[in-house]
């Protein structure tokens, strides 16, 4: 059966690859406090789920019609690997910035000019990192229609810039399907559900509203 958005909730609560503390926020590299933290890195170590998740990555991509792979350094690239070799399609792998050494290169693989490319992510905050591998894409002369993760904040900055950008942004699962799992699960209470929610709506705000930046 094709993975849903809420097996692959299910499956990042259960391996520990999304924790939710809405009490004891955990402190982002920004400094940013938040009720959530997200290691998808954690998949990898699980065959079966990596499985059925590299499933839904090559669905999602073959509907784009994609002449190459892209994987956004550093998380997003062993999910990249694992699709373009299923889909027999080159790859490369691009970092939010250019290397301040050696050939000074932000796109590392074949030359992306003239490719229809896919930017594989493993997880959407701000959008931010993402926009930036694709617009390095896209000044090598790629097209990018879009950008496909595993899991995304729903941060409503990051749609406003994926929107903004022109770039499409699918995910296998989001923070609405993973908040009800968690709820379903018993992990969290209506109180870590509003919390959640509150923080979403206002990460800055919620955040040094708890002594964060």
């Amino acid at each position: 059966m094709p993975l849903s958005p809420s097996d692959l909730a299910g499956c990042l609560l259960q391996v520990g690859a999304v924790r939710l503390q809405p009490l004891e926020p955990f402190t982002w590299a920004s400094g940013l406090k938040s009720p959530i933290y997200c290691d998808n890195r954690q998949l990898l170590g699980y065959p079966e789920v990596r499985d059925q998740i590299v499933e839904a990555l090559v669905a999602g991509s073959a509907a784009l019609r994609p002449s190459l792979i892209a994987g956004a350094a550093t998380a997003g690239v062993p999910w990249a690997a694992m699709v373009a070799d299923r889909l027999k399609l080159p790859m490369a792998y691009v970092r939010p910035t250019p290397k301040n050494h050696g050939m000074g290169r932000q796109v590392e693989g074949p030359l992306a000019r003239g490719h229809r490319a896919v930017l594989i992510e493993d997880l959407i905050s701000t959008g931010m990192s993402s926009l930036k591998c694709a617009e390095a894409l896209r000044a090598e002369g790629a097209e990018v229609p879009s950008v496909l993760a595993l899991f995304s904040y729903g941060l409503p900055q990051a749609g406003r810039a994926f929107t903004e950008a022109g770039i499409g942004l699918e995910v296998l699962s989001s923070f609405e399907v993973l908040s009800k799992e968690a709820e379903v699960r018993g992990i969290l209470d209506a109180a870590g559900s509003e919390a959640l929610a509150a923080w979403r709506s206002d990460t800055v705000a919620w955040s040094r509203a708890r002594g964060g930046a």
